[in-house]
């Protein structure tokens, strides 16, 4: 008989799961410690493994930094599971729990994010529909998972504390490279526009670290940065950082080396579609930043009130649960 939500019960859907992996002779091995390795395997135990694991190996493929970062009980709300059939795909693969098998996911995603054949062959060797409608479904789900999430989870005191010390700047410089540089040239152009005085270090003719060292104690600095980390990005920020003028960080983990280099700094973590990413949370953030800061310097931005901060609050602890 099926629970009041129509699930089955979970001692029921567990005890399947180990009867359907016993038949497919999948005895845990040792697990790999490699990305490859893990991805390899994953592939080749697809088609054994119960139809609960097959929709976690399909979200793990897919999504690779959600699994590395990502709490478990989110983790199994986007894929539709149990928290306790996240950890049997982990135990399933060879590893101790869930979190063991994160370690490998952490890992890879610290070191760098896969190149762009490494993700196209994520993205064929998937469940990916081979149409472009179908790739235009999974990167917008992504992108609205992206600020659906980062609405859900952002941290409000950084938030206010972010828009205080930007408004309280002479002029704000703002830095970002590769994927992040869109996010910073919006920012610029969007400050600039809203008539703050803004810079962007653009690096332009490796005058990266000139341009830093204008920058005055009067000012602010507005890094963005995401996995893999931008040396350019970093040294400006620690620059900045050392000689005492606030940083404002943008980035994607609380691992990020950027974190140790700034005053406050807020997390977006993009959701990825066969590891490309759109950046629809991070210019949410740019957006709200930029109109907040001179909102903030006009007199016309509130304070979030106190009972908002806690309804927000409690909402992450649940999540956490």
């Amino acid at each position: 008989m099926g629970s009041e939500d129509g699930h089955m019960p979970q001692e029921q859907q567990d005890a399947e799961d180990e009867a359907a992996l016993t038949a497919a002779g999948l005895d845990p091995s040792a697990a790999p410690r490699d990305f490859r390795e893990l991805r390899t395997l994953i592939l080749e135990r697809r088609d054994r493994l119960p139809k609960r694991l097959v929709q976690v190996a399909d979200f793990a493929i897919h999504h690779p930094q959600e699994i590395a970062f990502g709490r478990v009980a989110e983790l199994a709300r986007m894929a539709q599971v149990q928290p306790s059939t996240m950890i049997r795909f982990a135990q399933a693969l060879g590893y101790s729990g869930f979190s063991d098998l994160q370690l490998v996911f952490q890992s890879y995603a610290r070191d760098r994010w896969p190149d762009y054949n490494t993700r196209l062959e994520v993205l064929h060797d998937g469940a990916h529909g081979g149409d472009v409608l179908s790739l235009l479904d999974g990167l917008v789900e992504a992108s609205c998972t992206s600020a659906r999430d980062f609405r859900q989870s952002v941290d409000v005191e950084a938030l206010e504390q972010a828009v205080d010390r930007l408004a309280r700047a002479h002029t704000i410089h703002v830095v970002g490279v590769r994927r992040a540089f869109p996010v910073a040239v919006y920012l610029t152009y969007a400050l600039q526009k809203l008539g703050a005085r803004c810079d962007l270090i653009d690096q332009l003719g490796g005058l990266g670290s000139r341009q830093a060292d204008l920058i005055g104690a009067e000012d602010a600095l507005l890094a963005v940065s995401y996995t893999p980390y931008a040396g350019e990005t970093l040294a400006s920020a620690q620059a900045a950082f050392e000689r005492g003028v606030p940083v404002v960080g943008i980035t994607d983990s609380p691992f990020s080396p950027l974190v140790q280099v700034s005053n406050v700094w807020l997390e977006v973590a993009e959701a990825d579609y066969s590891g490309f990413r759109s950046l629809s949370a991070s210019f949410a953030l740019a957006t709200t930043l930029a109109v907040g800061t001179v909102s903030q310097r006009s007199g016309d931005l509130r304070p979030v009130q106190s009972t908002q901060k806690k309804e927000h609050l409690d909402r992450i602890d649940r999540n956490l649960e």
